[in-house]
């Protein structure tokens, strides 16, 4: 079995408490249990071999929270098969999902185990070596890796979504600079991720525990209001469904209703965008009418069915005709079919209502997992989500695509509505909102695109850049002259679209790469400047390029002149000798730097704190968001500029905390932190299995009590440990020493010395 060997019971009991073992015990339990229907073969003892290398691999590793590390990749596993409907295979792939990468355990040894699919897989969802120059982003490239096993295997998507899903529940415990990187890239990339894989629960879950973190006086509030109404709403719902339950049954139609609130995300996003109070949204709730025992095979008794439950609602309560959303004879792009309708009740509140049957209900809260259940009785329900895949694998055959550029046209592809336009022999075809006469050419093929002059809408020209609308008639006019443009770029939106354009000008846009390259190399020479990474790294800013490429392009281009590096080192130059003029001798500074931190302090002025440590460390302001004093903030470590800081809700940090969370930095304002004392305290007694862990619930989770530093030394079955805790006065450390000193096996708690922190 290569490296991997079965261990024995009393094996682990070295490294988990009897609580922790029952805990591990349950989980396992019920991974198997929800697994049942889908274990034949051999799926059993590949299940249980791969839990048995987890809990060896991760066998000392502790999660920031104080859990044993083999939770997570249990509870991977239990959200993949109960909230996914995930299988055999999946399951031990999320066991295995961070082993590789944790431990030296290789794929090959993966691979001699479980099989070249598994490790497949497990590649896909191991992270690359973060061994990147500063402008590139490792979360991207990352991503991008990812997705290049997603185009042979859907489920790499589907099992990260359950690992990201569970490191969101369990957020709370990681230090605030990485929550806010974690949330940021979940709402950026993860939560679109699943709502176009049809995953609505999950997408929804993403959304609201996002908004936990990155606005919790807002998340708070929305979610007290919610639940302070919950009888009223229960009590509304039942009576407005009582007339339409009497007339489903006398139609014969089996059913059941779910009622549910919107979600908190989606009423903070209402109230955002349409500048109103909660109390003003209308549709704070959906009843969804589910229709029972109708078979799969049979999908257009499945529309009847709807359509009747339609007529039923809409007979009783007055429907508004412009809230009409059929999915049901057009489903969306991900699979979702269902009829939406708003109605106006005897109350006088206006109330969506939602029909679907069963496997609607299941594919659309379970999405690409739910397909494959039901796709033995109609392939043509997998089409959508099988087209999508390819346009993913079309988009990462894209040629010199940087990984920033592929995200960025990705994620555009990811959360958009969809418009319905037939080509001249009436074929339905589905594109994105806000395509272009030039995107539908693309979408038919590449060659077409790359020729298209024109469009004709029921015998009308119209200009390539033309955005179509649903019920549009499209036919595509090319000339064998015609070839792509960057002018073509600002009107596109498909990502195929967009990828096969720049394919095309970067052949085009090599020549004029090497150009401006050649052109900088000969001004930098004339003008006697040192053509070091440092100067380039500084024209790219001073001319505000992405990359060395783009400021080679534009010279090359001759959109930028010669002569402008003059300007540069001029403006260089000035800066320099402005900066000799002001600067003090060192001495000086940091005598000037005290006593403006002294002044500041005696005049009960706010200052920002930077750091883990919360150090007085330099830093600017952004001008993209300028932060003032209270502001909620973070610290960014710049390439040129030091410590840049910006606001959690400026328009840049979507990009920053989700791209380049390597280099985010805990910020706060010193109002923000509470005065607190540095205290070391000493401890002594049996040694046992978990106190560790005991010691960490009590300062973390019980008094919320942030550690500095912990030392522990064994001798003889004895312990004594040293630990640094921040507290806050002497009753704070009066009550930590008396909740530790209830902890079973500790015999002795004393102070050792405290300072200011």
């Amino acid at each position: 079995m290569g490296k991997i060997k079965e261990k024995k019971k009393e094996y682990f009991s070295q490294y988990y408490s009897e609580d922790e073992r029952r805990v591990i015990k349950s989980k396992y339990r019920d991974i198997l249990k929800r697994a049942e229907p889908f274990i034949q073969g051999d799926d059993l003892k590949q299940i249980r071999k791969a839990f048995d290398l987890s809990m060896d691999a991760h066998k000392e590793m502790r999660r920031k929270s104080g859990e044993p590390y083999i939770y997570h990749p249990l509870e991977v596993a239990l959200i993949c098969v109960e909230e996914i409907g995930l299988g055999p295979t999946s399951i031990v792939c999320a066991l295995l999902h961070d082993v590789v990468e944790d431990t030296d355990l290789t794929l090959e040894d993966i691979e001699a185990d479980f099989g070249s699919k598994v490790a497949r897989i497990i590649d896909g969802l191991t992270k690359i070596a973060e061994n990147f120059e500063q402008s590139q982003s490792a979360q991207a490239e990352n991503f991008r890796k990812m997705l290049l096993t997603l185009s042979e295997d859907v489920r790499v998507i589907l099992i990260k979504l359950a690992d990201r899903l569970h490191n969101m529940r369990t957020l709370e415990s990681m230090a605030r600079n990485s929550q806010l990187k974690i949330a940021h890239e979940t709402i950026y990339i993860y939560a679109p991720l699943a709502h176009r894989l049809g995953l609505y629960q999950i997408k929804s879950e993403l959304e609201d525990l996002y908004l936990k973190y990155n606005e919790p006086e807002a998340y708070k509030s929305i979610a007290n209001k919610l639940k302070s109404r919950k009888k009223k709403r229960e009590e509304f719902i039942e009576k407005f469904m009582e007339p339409i339950a009497k007339r489903l049954k006398a139609a014969d139609i089996d059913f059941y209703i779910k009622g549910r609130p919107k979600h908190i995300y989606s009423i903070w996003n209402k109230l955002r965008k349409q500048n109103t109070t909660f109390e003003n949204i209308y549709d704070l709730f959906a009843i969804r009418i589910i229709l029972k025992n109708i078979s799969p095979e049979a999908t257009d008794r499945e529309k009847a069915a709807c359509w009747l439950a339609y007529s039923i609602v809409t007979d009783e309560y007055k429907p508004n005709p412009d809230r009409l959303k059929d999915w049901i004879s057009t489903p969306r792009s991900n699979g979702y079919e269902s009829l939406h309708t708003t109605v106006m009740s005897h109350t006088g509140v206006w109330v969506e209502v939602q029909i679907r049957t069963e496997r609607m209900d299941d594919v659309a809260e379970r999405g690409y997992a739910a397909h494959w259940k039901y796709k033995g009785a109609d392939t043509s329900l997998n089409k959508p989500l099988d087209q999508w895949i390819n346009q993913v694998r079309e988009t990462l055959e894209a040629k010199d695509n940087s990984a920033m550029e592929f995200l960025e046209d990705f994620r555009g592809n990811l959360y958009n509505e969809e418009v319905f336009v037939f080509t001249p022999k009436g074929d339905l075809k589905v594109i994105r909102k806000g395509s272009t006469v030039l995107d539908f050419a693309y979408e038919i093929h590449t060659e077409i695109g790359s020729k298209c002059t024109a469009g004709k809408l029921n015998g009308h020209l119209v200009p390539i850049s033309h955005v179509l609308e649903n019920g549009d008639q499209v036919e595509i006019l090319t000339t064998k002259t015609q070839k792509p443009s960057e002018d073509w770029l600002r009107f596109v939106v498909t990502t195929k679209a967009k990828a096969r354009i720049k394919d095309a000008l970067k052949e085009e846009n090599k020549t004029y790469v090497a150009d401006g390259k050649e052109i900088i190399n000969k001004k930098l020479k004339i003008l006697n400047i040192e053509n070091s990474l440092e100067t380039l790294n500084q024209l790219r800013a001073y001319f505000n390029k992405k990359d060395y490429n783009e400021l080679y392009y534009f010279f090359g281009k001759g959109y930028i002149q010669p002569d402008e590096i003059r300007k540069f080192k001029s403006e260089r130059e000035a800066l320099e000798n402005k900066r000799k003029k002001i600067a003090l001798k060192e001495e000086d500074y940091k005598t000037a730097k005290s006593f403006e931190k002294a002044i500041r302090k005696s005049k009960g002025q706010d200052h920002l704190l930077i750091g883990d440590d919360l150090q007085e460390l330099d830093y600017t302001l952004s001008k993209c968001c300028n932060p003032i004093p209270g502001d909620d903030v973070f610290g960014f470590l710049t390439v040129n500029e030091g410590i840049k800081v910006h606001r959690t809700s400026c328009p840049n940090s979507q990009q920053l905390l989700t791209s380049y969370g390597n280099r985010v930095i805990k910020a706060q304002w010193s109002s923000q932190v509470e005065k607190a004392y540095q205290v070391s305290i000493e401890m002594s007694g049996v040694d046992r299995m978990g106190i560790i862990q005991d010691i960490s619930t009590v300062i973390s989770e019980e008094l919320h009590i942030n550690m500095r530093g912990l030392n522990v030394e064994t001798d003889g079955g004895f312990f004594t440990g040293n630990i640094k805790v921040f507290v806050f006065d002497t009753k704070h450390l009066d009550k930590l020493i008396r909740k530790l000193g209830k902890i079973s096996g500790i015999n002795s708690v004393k102070r050792l010395r405290s300072e200011a922190a």
